[in-house]
């Protein structure tokens, strides 16, 4: 039996790893019956337009164009940006449809978008939390939300049915879902997310700094812990810029018990107290633990990552001793 799709027509503004995943993975699960994407780069339309059906059914040349008659508009660019685009689609908007986005910032978002909205439209924010580094058409895939959380903040005010319906759109393609306050939201991402990259992105820029380690020592080097933080940062500049631009104030309280916990460990380095670093690192391990009991993260070796075949010959162990 065929499943019925959740909304007849979505528009998906922006074609870039997140939106592109949506517009995706609403085609493959049957979530949507027409999808409509459009981006503000002709190179981008152009490409979606290429990868055709499994992408989009229809391309749109502008935002307005893309929600005509739509039952669900999500809006797929920088949290900077969504404004302006609320702007710019606010008289194109059909009375009962449901306007989103899926930005990893939502205080500054409801801000910017809600006095666009007009009446009989349902504002809903969302988040799935969910993402690659990479980014453009050919970035997404429709199996990026599954099981992967989906935030939704609604405003003061909305259709609890319509929450039900973008809810139940979200489950479709795969996300587990959760609504809370956008200003618990940016606080909770603060630090499951935001202060993440923006440590990845010192670090790696630290280590392009270093003058006595050269860059091809970095590259051939690169343990997996950098290995993993060179990926974090290798993330959208532009969004990124905006994340942190709009989301500031959370993310420098985050910062800032940051930075006390690290002091605490370099007065323990200082100090040779391994107790206090035993401690610290014991409890920090008990949470990754979590995080892959909870089904969040793999716990296979090297992550699950894919590796070529394994050499003929078996490698040298230079520091194993006869019996091994």
């Amino acid at each position: 039996m065929t499943t019925a799709p959740i909304v007849s027509r979505l528009a998906v503004i922006g074609a870039g790893l997140i939106g592109g995943s949506v517009a995706r993975a609403a085609k493959a699960a049957g979530a949507a019956k027409t999808v409509v994407v459009t981006d503000r780069s002709p190179e981008a339309r152009k490409r979606v337009r290429e990868i055709g059906g499994d992408f989009a059914d229809v391309v749109a040349e502008t935002s307005a164009e893309a929600v005509k008659d739509a039952d669900l508009v999500v809006v797929a660019v920088p949290v900077g940006a969504c404004g302006d685009v609320a702007k710019e689609i606010a008289d194109h908007l059909k009375p009962g449809a449901i306007l989103s986005d899926v930005g990893s910032v939502k205080t500054s978002v409801a801000r910017d978008m809600a006095p666009f909205v007009p009446k009989g439209v349902h504002f809903i924010p969302a988040h799935p939390v969910a993402g690659t580094e990479n980014s453009g058409p050919d970035a997404g895939f429709p199996e990026l939300f599954v099981n992967r959380w989906c935030i939704l903040t609604p405003v003061e005010g909305t259709d609890p049915a319509a929450t039900e319906k973008l809810k139940a759109f979200w489950e479709r393609i795969g996300a587990k879902v959760e609504a809370m306050t956008p200003e618990h939201h940016d606080l909770v991402l603060a630090i499951t997310s935001h202060l993440p990259h923006l440590i990845a992105y010192t670090i790696v820029g630290t280590a392009d700094e270093l003058g006595e380690v050269t860059e091809s020592e970095v590259l051939k080097f690169s343990a997996g812990g950098f290995r993993d933080f060179t990926r974090i940062a290798a993330s959208d500049p532009t969004m990124w810029r905006d994340v942190f631009l709009h989301n500031k104030d959370a993310v420098l309280e985050m910062l800032g018990t940051f930075m006390e916990d690290l002091t605490r460990l370099t007065r323990a380095m200082r100090r040779g107290d391994g107790d206090a670093l035993f401690e610290h690192f014991s409890r920090t391990r008990a949470i990754r633990r979590g995080i892959v009991s909870m089904g969040q993260d793999s716990a296979a070796p090297d992550f699950g990552r894919k590796h070529g075949p394994l050499p003929i010959a078996p490698i040298a162990r230079p520091y194993a001793s006869d019996d091994d």
